[in-house]
């Protein structure tokens, strides 16, 4: 994107301000917001007055022309700048979701400063321009601000201006698009079964080839591997290969399973994509490209419907018309040597499927906590800390402490929660019912978990 500012440009702009500071007359009233908590005020600081009702008519004009028409010609000149000024002057924080929308894609850093400059107009802070994209995002999900009028419809003109190919995926549902941002790759829409082809994207491995642990000699036993049982069946999914593909569509013990593994969330999970109402084809689950307080957004390439990927329900499209929700099997994060001690029968996927890379995102680009918006965070937990997750028979969610209730459990105790028993599987924990059944419990990021599910309860207490 082209910034076209020159010296004249900004002598108008600040004559305007002028002028549009003893001209703008909107009314503000106070939107009804839920309480923040005592930590987030601590954090973030008080959030800004923010009006409710509809834009008026010239700055839904100045909407259009910084956001629609800005994306569409590919430039910054002075329209921009004098619409920008108006929306500064309405004081309508609502806005600011456009403006993270927009610097997500501003390449130059004149763009950015003048998009930083009236973000703190708008919110009544000081942030500075170094990563204002994060900083002014986190702030705008911890406040809860809410989403201006027409929101969707402007959102997706300024995602679609840089990839078409979106159209598809930003629609109305049950999800809240104020969260979705880019990750910084585009959408995995290669047809089903094509996972050599290339693309920019994460590409999904389909029907991966598999081999004995005996022929897996280029895994060392210290390497972390996601482990899934279905009906007796065992199947070894190294983390190298799924920080390369982030998703793999299987089929293991007779059952049809989409694997999506948020490296950002530190979350693998498995997904029953068979045993559907009449009439509902496979899912087929492709990562979009985009993401959701930090955790990928999935869709299924059939309908392009949207998946919450933490939760495993459709949120748009057919699928979430038909009210289609996954079930989960339970996925085991564990060492290989340790994995193939337990199952020596598994199986695992060929290396080739890695691609010769092995990013090792936690202990590098990871290291230093979340590197895209998340907003606040439950202060219970650290933000990286591991949990194992499961939703009990009520309906109650709650988050184990991984590391307490690994050592609680090799120390022979009981941890129990309603329904849920947790034991030990091949060095790794797993979440049972009375009768030992699997209930699909799975390792996350306590930020991811806490944010997913807000009301979770913790263990230990």
């Amino acid at each position: 994107m082209v910034l076209a500012i020159n010296l004249k440009s900004r002598i108008f702009f600040i004559v305007s301000l002028a002028m549009l500071s003893l001209s703008w007359t909107q009314t503000l009233r106070a939107q009804e917001t839920v309480k923040l908590p005592n930590y987030v005020i601590e954090q973030y600081g008080t959030p800004p007055v923010v009006p409710k009702g509809p834009l008026p008519k010239a700055l839904r004009s100045a909407v259009k022309v910084a956001f629609i028409d800005s994306m569409a010609q590919s430039t910054w000149g002075r329209d921009q700048t004098l619409a920008l000024a108006e929306i500064s002057e309405s004081k309508d924080p609502r806005i600011v979701w456009l403006i993270s929308d927009l610097m997500r894609f501003a390449s130059s850093p004149q763009l950015n400063t003048v998009l930083t400059t009236a973000a703190n107009d708008l919110l009544g802070t000081n942030l500075s321009d170094r990563n204002s994209w994060g900083t002014v995002t986190d702030h705008l999900i911890a406040w809860d601000i809410p989403e201006p009028p027409n929101y969707l419809r402007v959102k997706r003109a300024i995602f679609t201006s840089v990839f078409p190919g979106w159209d598809k995926i930003f629609v109305k549902g049950d999800i809240d698009w104020r969260l979705v941002s880019w990750g910084g790759v585009l959408i995995d829409n290669r047809a089903y079964d094509t996972t050599d082809e290339a693309c920019n994207c994460i590409p999904a491995a389909d029907n991966p080839e598999v081999s004995n642990a005996k022929d897996a000699t280029w895994l060392k036993d210290s390497d972390i591997v996601f482990g899934i049982e279905v009906n007796g069946e065992y199947r070894a999914y190294p983390r190298q290969i799924m920080e390369v593909r982030e998703m793999v569509n299987d089929t293991l013990g007779g059952r049809d399973l989409g694997i999506p593994y948020c490296t950002l969330c530190g979350a693998a999970q498995a997904y029953f994509t068979d045993q559907l109402p009449r009439g509902v084809k496979r899912p087929i689950l492709r990562t979009s490209g985009l993401l959701s307080r930090s955790n990928k957004v999935m869709y299924d390439l059939n309908t392009y419907s949207v998946f919450d990927t933490f939760l495993g329900h459709a949120v748009t499209g057919p699928l979430a018309k038909k009210n289609i929700k996954l079930k989960q099997a339970a996925v085991i994060t564990t060492d290989w040597g340790t994995w193939k001690k337990e199952h020596p029968e598994t199986t695992v996927l060929l290396e080739r499927y890695a691609l010769g890379r092995d990013p090792d995102f936690r202990n590098g680009r990871d290291a230093n906590g979340p590197i895209f918006p998340i907003g606040d965070v439950d202060p219970r937990l650290p933000v990286h800390e591991d949990i194992i997750g499961i939703v009990t028979a009520s309906g109650k969610p709650v988050a184990f402490q991984r590391s307490k209730a690994f050592v609680a459990l090799k120390k022979g105790k009981e941890i129990s929660f309603e329904n849920i028993q947790l034991k030990l599987d091949a060095g790794g924990i797993k979440a049972v019912d009375a009768n030992g059944s699997d209930l699909g419990s799975h390792q996350a990021f306590w930020f991811a978990w806490s944010q997913f599910h807000p009301q979770t309860a913790l263990w230990p207490r």
